[in-house]
Parts: structure tokens; C-alpha cells; sequence
């Protein structure tokens, strides 16, 4: 389905408005809602009825009544919306839109990783298939995984996958020795520490805004290290004017809007170069997202049986961070 959006003279011809209202016409006509990652391009983003990070846009959706849901982000991300709104159909503008991250943490390795460590419990950041989030014991996300964790007694051995500097981050705080998988992003993990250092150089009166899907020692000189959502607070009540952000560069259109008298600069791995885009985030197009709306495809499909061992990690995160006061 992918090949024939891309040569559908049909869409090739139209203009990116005439795209635009045609997008907005059909997601009336089939009473859609469209949820768009952080990370998408500007255009998406601008067409989304709501911008969040995956989980929040997972449960967003939840709070909906539309019959169809179009998540304008990644495979896993879909996966999770599916797993939450089983009775709807979601579907994903390009099926082929993948994660890194996901994609380095395979099903069949991880089973064999996790029967080295019986007595260990199995944390999973969001950011990973079905597949391990029915291995896992619970779920977190870069937002609570430190409260998560802090509410879990020391003497529990764990297992944190898929991303080793997100676990080693949480290591660092807490004082655990959780058991990582060996996985990463590869934009987050390619950004250099001496990049930063160069640009806080070059710009003393700004502050180093990190996610923790960094490498450790690019976390260790950030003034700031937190969630996507974080990152967004802490410029909103920040003093500060300048602001070297180390995370997925689509972030940046949300952080224009929301403090257009501030300035944003990328971390990248090295000069001159596009590597703080997510070619994979970017793979979602305006032609892709009206030929998924017009022909309700590609569909996110699972079995009754990956959704509910998939979903009972996310709920036990849900329910233990309304009892830590994370979520309400």
C-alpha cells in the first residue's frame, strides 16, 4: 500500500492546501481523529487533533468516541493505541514507519535474555513492540520511570529494556543496579557530549535541555534532563532566553509556538549534518495521510490474545502511578 501512495498520480497532482482540505474533509466524513507524535513533520503536526507523546496520545485516544483512529507516528506507537482501543480500527499512514529503539529488541533474543534472570522483573520503557510488552512485568515511560522505580522495594531485581541509557539514567538517580538490555536510539544515542560543550561555548547564556534517551555522558553536562513534556515545562517557566535542546528535532516546532520570544538550538552528532531528524517519524507524509484516510489502510492488526498480555503492563503502570499521584 506504501508503493501506491507514492505513485498515485491521483495525489501527486494536488497541491499541499488542496491536500490539506481533502485530509480535514475525510476525517469529518469517517469521523476519524488524527493523533500526531511530537516528532512529526510541521505539516502533520498542524493537522493533528492532538500532539502528545505516544502514551498520552495512546490514552488520548481512549477518550474518544471517533470510529477510526490515525496515529501520524511510529509502528510501536500504533501498536499501543491498539492495544488500548481495541474495538477501533487505527490505522498508520506508513506501515513501515519503524523505531530503532523497537527494532532492537527482537522477541525471540529478548525471551532468551530474560531466562538468564528468573528471579528479575522486566521494566519496558514504552518505546518497544507488542511483543515485549507482553514479556514485560510493567511499563513505563520516560516521564515516570524514576517514580516507578523508586516505588519498587530494592530487594526486587529488574530488568530494564529496551533502552540502556534511559536505564542507565534511572540507574544513576536511584542508586540501581537494573539488569539493561543492550538497545538505543539512534538518534538520541549519536548526539555528542562535546557538541554540547561547543555550543554552550559559543552560547554561555543557554541552558542544556536533554532527553534521557541521551548517552550518558551528554546527559551529565545538561542543565536539565527530562520526558519530552518536561523538556516543554521547563522552558515555559524558565528565565532563560536560549535553550541547546538535545532531542528529536520535531520537538522544536511545539517549542516555537508555545515561547516564540525564545531560541532553540539542535544538538547534533556532528556538524552541519540532518542527524537529529528521525527518518522514521518522518516517514509520514500529507500524500500518505490522505491515501490512509481514503482507503483506511494500512490497519494495525493483533490477536485478541498479544492485546490483552500487551495491555496488562500498561495498566498496572497506570494504576500504580494514580497511586504514586503521577497521573490523576
Amino acid at each position: 500500500m506504501v508503493g501506491m501512495v507514492e505513485n498515485d498520480a491521483n495525489i501527486n497532482i494536488m497541491d499541499t492546501e488542496k491536500l490539506k482540505s481533502e485530509i480535514v474533509r475525510l476525517k469529518k466524513e469517517k469521523n476519524a481523529v488524527i493523533l500526531g507524535h511530537y516528532y512529526q513533520r510541521e505539516e502533520i503536526q498542524d493537522l493533528s487533533d492532538y500532539i502528545g507523546d505516544s502514551l498520552a496520545l495512546a490514552q488520548k485516544a481512549e477518550q474518544c468516541d471517533n470510529d477510526i483512529i490515525v496515529f501520524c507516528g511510529v509502528h510501536f506507537m500504533a501498536e499501543t493505541a491498539k492495544i488500548l482501543n481495541p474495538t477501533r480500527k487505527v490505522l498508520l499512514p506508513d506501515i513501515t514507519a519503524s523505531c530503532s529503539l523497537a527494532e532492537s529488541c527482537k522477541g525471540e533474543d529478548f525471551a532468551k535474555f530474560k531466562a538468564k534472570y528468573p528471579d528479575h522483573m522486566v521494566i519496558s520503557y514504552v518505546n518497544c513492540s507488542a511483543e515485549i510488552k507482553a514479556m514485560s512485568d510493567l511499563i513505563c515511560t520516560s516521564g515516570n520511570a524514576e517514580k516507578l522505580v523508586r516505588s519498587i522495594p530494592e530487594s526486587q531485581k529488574i530488568i530494564f529494556a529496551p533502552d540502556k541509557n534511559l536505564g542507565g539514567y534511572i540507574n544513576s538517580v536511584t542508586g540501581r543496579n537494573m539488569v539493561l538490555w543492550d538497545g538505543v536510539c539512534m538518534v538520541h544515542d549519536a548526539m555528542r557530549a562535546e557538541n554540547v560543550m561547543k555550543l554552550k561555548i559559543e552560547n554561555p547564556d543557554a541552558a542544556v535541555i536533554a532527553h534521557p534517551e541521551c548517552n550518558s555522558a551528554l546527559l551529565q553536562v545538561a542543565d536539565f534532563v527530562g520526558s519530552t513534556k518536561a523538556m516543554l515545562q521547563y522552558i515555559e517557566k524558565s528565565d532563560k532566553k536560549k535553550f541547546i535542546v538535545a532531542t528529536e528535532t520535531g520537538i522544536l516546532y511545539e517549542m516555537k509556538k508555545n515561547n516564540p520570544d525564545k531560541e532553540f538550538i539542535v544538538v547534533t552528532a556532528k556538524d552541519g549534518c540532518n542527524c537529529a531528524d528521525c527518518s522514521y517519524m518522518k516517514q509520514n507524509t500529507l500524500e500518505k495521510l490522505y491515501a490512509c484516510l481514503r482507503d483506511e489502510t494500512p490497519e494495525i492488526l493483533m490477536s485478541e490474545e498479544m492485546i490483552e498480555k500487551a495491555k496488562l503492563p500498561i495498566v498496572r503502570m497506570l494504576e500504580m502511578s494514580k497511586k504514586l499521584g503521577i497521573i490523576k
